[in-house]
């Protein structure tokens, strides 16, 4: 256990960003969770709304920091493709 006033405020502070790191990833797997399954029912028009849906959860865990850029990027053009891919 830390003994120095900076180290016990380093450590709450690492608890709490742990905790809205970890509820900002869960939420964003749990919403491209949605979008694969949507896209394995083969719907169209479903899958364009929630694609949009994902696009803006992947931009705000962007500016959040939970996400890197690219890998944002990557996950954005992979669902694309296949979202475009239904017929």
């Amino acid at each position: 256990m830390a003994n120095h006033l900076s180290a016990l405020k380093r450590a709450r502070q690492t608890t709490k960003r742990t905790a809205t790191n970890r509820a900002n990833t869960s939420s964003l797997r749990t919403q491209l969770r949605v979008l694969r399954e949507t896209l394995e029912k083969g719907d169209k028009a479903a899958a364009e709304q929630i694609y949009r849906q994902t696009v803006s959860a992947l931009d705000k865990a962007i500016q959040k920091g939970t996400l890197h850029e690219n890998t944002a990027s990557r996950y954005k053009s992979r669902l694309g493709k296949r979202v475009s891919a239904i017929k």
